[in-house]
C-alpha cells in the first residue's frame, strides 16, 4: 500500500472517532495559480455538513510546501475572516507552526473539528496535536468553509455544490 494510501485509510478511521457516521459531503483540487496545492475533502454525519462540529477537512497535498509557511498563510487568512487580536494570532501562529510539518506530495493533514469545539490534526496518520480553544477551531476550518472565504469556488465543491 502506498504511502498515500495508508495515510488516508488511517485518517479516515481516525475521522470516524469524532464523526460519526462520517461521509464525504464534498471534495475539490484548491489551485492557487497554476499549481495544484491540495485536494480537499469535507466529511460530516451522513455527508450533511450543517457548518457546525463535529466534521472533518482532510488535505492531501499535491507539492512541497513548507510547514511555517502553512502556519502562516493559516494566519492571514483568519485574519481575513475578521479582527484577530494580536496575542490569538501570535498563540496560534506559534501552536500551528509546531503542528504543520513540512509537506510532500502525497502527505495527508486532517483537522477534526469536535463536537466541543476542539480542534485535533493529524499528520499522515499520526495524531499532531489537538488544540481546546473553540475560537481558534471556528477561525480556523472558517479558512474554508466560511461565507467570507477567500476561495468561494473551493467552498462550493467542499460543500458538494460545486
Amino acid at each position: 500500500m502506498s504511502n498515500n494510501a495508508y495515510a488516508q485509510e488511517y485518517a479516515s478511521e481516525h475521522i470516524n472517532e469524532y464523526v460519526p457516521n462520517a461521509k464525504l459531503v464534498g471534495k475539490g483540487m484548491f489551485s492557487y495559480y497554476f499549481w495544484d496545492v491540495y485536494t480537499g475533502e469535507l466529511f460530516a454525519s451522513e455527508g450533511e455538513y450543517a457548518d457546525q462540529p463535529p466534521f472533518a477537512l482532510r488535505l492531501t497535498y499535491q507539492r512541497d510546501l513548507e510547514g511555517k509557511k502553512i502556519a502562516e498563510r493559516s494566519i492571514d487568512e483568519m485574519k481575513k475572516q475578521g479582527d484577530v487580536a494580536a496575542n490569538d494570532a501570535d498563540k496560534w501562529l506559534s501552536l500551528m507552526e509546531s503542528i504543520f510539518p513540512d509537506v510532500s506530495e502525497g502527505d495527508v493533514i486532517t483537522g477534526i473539528a469536535t463536537k466541543e469545539g476542539t480542534s485535533v490534526f493529524y499528520v499522515n496518520g499520526e495524531k499532531a496535536d489537538e488544540i481546546s480553544d473553540k475560537t481558534f477551531t471556528k477561525r480556523f476550518f472558517d479558512i474554508w468553509l466560511s461565507d467570507e472565504t477567500s476561495e468561494p469556488k473551493f467552498r462550493k465543491k467542499l460543500l458538494g455544490k460545486g
